[in-house]
């Protein structure tokens, strides 16, 4: 088990990986070497994860989601396999413990006496502004 939050572990069994070939520089052994990382998590189907986290977890991790659920994060940060892994590793665990934080309720409040006040004389004064605006007579 791997432990996320003091609440939430999930299984290694619950984690695949798949290791491509990296794109970018890295030399002579660049095309020989399967060093980048895919992990892919079903975050729809964990028996390890809550309700509302999964809820969570799927929206946060958006684009990174596929349709069924699963989250795929790939890593090809490093140049050794064993580095990548640990990105990819860490970078899940980062989501889900992000999805693991309840958001704050949203209290409705009302403005205070001031801020009306305040919000009414600015209105007095913009509306003065334009009418001192207006066609000029002349009769004076």
């Amino acid at each position: 088990m791997i432990p996320v939050t003091p609440l939430i572990a999930i299984g290694e069994d619950e984690l695949s990986w798949h290791f491509t070939r990296a794109r970018g520089p890295g030399g002579q052994r660049v095309n020989k070497v399967s060093t980048a990382v895919s992990l892919r998590f079903d975050a729809a189907g964990s028996p390890s994860l809550p309700e509302d986290v999964r809820a969570r977890l799927l929206s946060l991790a958006g684009h990174r989601a596929t349709g069924e659920g699963v989250i795929v994060i790939r890593a090809e940060r490093f140049r050794t396999v064993s580095r990548n892994r640990e990105d990819a590793m860490e970078r899940l665990l980062e989501l889900i413990r992000a999805a693991a934080v309840k958001p704050k309720a949203r209290r409705a409040t009302r403005p205070g006496k001031g801020a009306r006040q305040r919000r009414l004389d600015a209105k007095r004064r913009r509306s003065a502004t334009k009418r001192g605006r207006g066609r000029v007579d002349d009769d004076a």
